[in-house]
């Protein structure tokens, strides 16, 4: 391979990238993709050059706000920032009005649900009492804005949720009810397990849990089932 191709080459290795600035360019790498795919949508819409579009007003909101990304935040926050910036760039009724709605249609925070799977036992004379106890104490620690829920999978499996605008929050929030229930089983010489850590769950885990909890039920309701005969036919035997 002769020297004038080698020279084309570059090389980068990622062991001397660090997770902080991994996850820093990950973070200005999605936020730049919002922002084009506003931008370009905006373009199509109203039949205008994209490149004029980031030349008029994209391109120097970078430069006054660090990233266009942190401009189009305020408009979903209030209408006076997104009047405030019309005014400022004097963009035309057609322009204003698709980049205020593409913006708040893409940009607007919308909730996330969070999960977290725990086992709780107590094989204290409590027993089950204390477990419940336990799990009442932990769902306190929900708010009005995202309350925590705890379900029962099967013993000694229970799901913690809590839906949220902000992923950390709700790890947070699931955090303190996994401590919550931890001290208190604790005091009744009961204790917890983390099985999954706390996460943002999908619309299929959703329906996978459903699924599982509703089989439980009805294994449940055909052991009741069984039993209820079982009796009929000892009362049968002994008349």
């Amino acid at each position: 391979m002769s020297s004038s191709l080698l020279c084309r080459y570059i090389d980068l290795s990622k062991r001397r990238v660090s997770p902080e600035d991994v996850a820093q360019t990950e973070e200005k790498f999605n936020k730049s993709k919002a922002v084009h795919s506003i931008m370009r949508h905006v373009a199509e819409t109203c039949s205008r050059d994209l490149e004029t579009l980031y030349a008029n007003f994209g391109w120097p909101l970078y430069k006054k706000y660090g990233h266009a990304y942190e401009a189009f935040k305020r408009c979903v926050a209030s209408d006076e920032a997104a009047e405030e910036l019309v005014k400022e760039f004097s963009l035309d009724a057609e322009v204003n009005d698709s980049l205020v709605k593409n913006i708040r249609r893409r940009l607007t925070p919308q909730p996330v649900k969070m999960r977290a799977d725990v086992e709780v036992t107590c094989f204290a004379y409590e027993g089950v009492d204390a477990v419940r106890e336990a799990l009442l104490e932990a769902q306190k620690v929900g708010t009005e804005d995202a309350p925590v829920k705890i379900k029962l999978v099967a013993p000694p499996l229970y799901v913690m949720t809590t839906t949220t605008l902000e992923k950390e929050i709700g790890v947070d929030l699931l955090n303190k009810a996994i401590a919550c229930a931890t001290d208190e089983i604790g005091k009744r010489k009961g204790a917890l397990a983390v099985k999954v850590q706390p996460r943002i769950t999908s619309d299929r885990e959703d329906r996978m849990l459903a699924n599982m909890i509703s089989d439980m039920d009805n294994l449940e309701n055909q052991g009741n089932a069984d039993d209820d005969d079982d009796d009929e036919d000892g009362s049968s035997g002994e008349d």
